[in-house]
């Protein structure tokens, strides 16, 4: 078990499996936009990392990661930095909110466990916020995965329209992104993804959809002007985060280990696959991250005595917990390395065909 100074014993599994989070949500950030963390944050949790813990070493790592994933991006001309610093005005505030109401759950203390009750009640805090929006998220993705199947590949462009109606000044224009927009509008979903990524250490799944829904970016643009506000959210966060005592650097270093390796993959891979299945692989692994986590909270209701488990269920409730997390990963994973595996194989036969025409 892991406690706030952070591993009690840094052993070989325990290392392992953090860098195999690091390498699956490197991939799955470069891919979909996000830092990862809808996948990183409740496998560190699943270790025995306090919640706390695991978003503010998570937070750190993100900042390095989302300068490559950033950078890559915009070589291939999809990231909007005026947009993205236009969202970093109130992302700020956000985040420091929520590393506020973050430290304030960790520190009380309820129930028979003692001290551990009070990880217990943020582990809670985080993992029903984690729930409850990613959810909403997951499912609202799916739907209009559906709802497209018939009508070409883009996504939905009904809030966009209606949000574009929004003529409360400052209007502002991004090219990068091609959009004219409010800066209310862009104001208060930078707060949101900013709360969001200081809770859970998921400000991507804010920021991208919002984007992509509400703005009318296109998804590319959206991953990569995403990854590119998430470099100061990650060092903003990382300060404030640290400042409490909450940042484990060797947790930090491990996840760098895997991750940045693992987002060249994915930030290839919104090259040559669709915009639907990006979208279908998004919604899936986080409705099943969303179920692993869910499977988690009788452990903590139980360490704060609102409920009481026989035996080892809690040891076998994370176990399950866990394989769940791990299995939604690999899988997402496969199909993103199969995607790229298939489109380097056409590369190189159309390489091959143009060379025999030449010869």
């Amino acid at each position: 078990m892991l406690g706030i100074e952070g591993f009690a014993e840094l052993n070989f599994l325990n290392a392992v499996q953090v860098v195999a989070l690091g390498l699956i949500g490197g991939i799955l950030s470069g891919f979909i936009g996000s830092g990862g963390a809808f996948f990183m944050t409740p496998g560190m949790m699943n270790l025995g990392v306090p919640g706390v813990i695991a978003v503010g070493s998570n937070i750190t790592h993100k900042f390095g990661k989302a300068l490559m994933g950033s950078k890559k991006h915009g070589e291939m001309g999809h990231v909007d930095k005026k947009l993205g610093l236009f969202m970093l005005i109130t992302a700020l505030v956000g985040i420091r909110l929520a590393v506020w109401l973050n430290a304030t759950m960790f520190h009380l203390q309820k129930g028979s466990h003692g001290e551990g009750s009070g990880s217990a009640a943020g582990d809670l805090y985080i993992s029903c916020i984690f729930i409850l929006f990613l959810s909403v998220v997951s499912v609202s993705i799916l739907r209009d995965v559906s709802r497209t199947e018939e009508k070409g590949e883009g996504p939905s462009t009904k809030l966009a329209g209606f949000f574009s109606k929004i003529k409360i000044p400052p209007i502002i224009t991004f090219k990068t992104a091609d959009v004219r927009i409010s800066f209310w509008t862009v104001a208060i979903i930078g707060l949101f993804t900013g709360y969001m990524a200081g809770t859970i250490g998921v400000g991507g799944f804010v920021g991208v959809p919002a984007m992509i829904y509400i703005f009318g970016v296109p998804t590319a643009v959206a991953a990569g002007t995403e990854l590119y506000l998430a470099m100061f959210m990650g060092a903003w966060g990382a300060i404030n985060y640290a400042w409490g005592g909450f940042v484990d650097l060797r947790l930090t270093l491990l996840l760098y280990l895997g991750s940045l390796n693992g987002i060249y993959i994915g930030a290839y891979g919104t090259k040559v696959v669709k915009e639907k299945l990006i979208r279908l692989v998004t919604g899936i692994i986080i409705l099943l991250c969303v179920i692993s986590r869910t499977v988690n909270v009788p452990v903590y209701l139980d360490r704060l005595d609102f409920i009481n488990l026989p035996g080892a269920t809690d040891e076998v409730l994370n176990l399950c917990s866990k394989a769940l997390l791990f299995a939604s990963g690999i899988s997402g994973v496969g199909v993103i390395i199969t995607s790229v595996a298939g489109a380097y194989k056409r590369r190189r036969k159309v390489q091959q065909l143009l060379r025999q025409i030449n010869a």
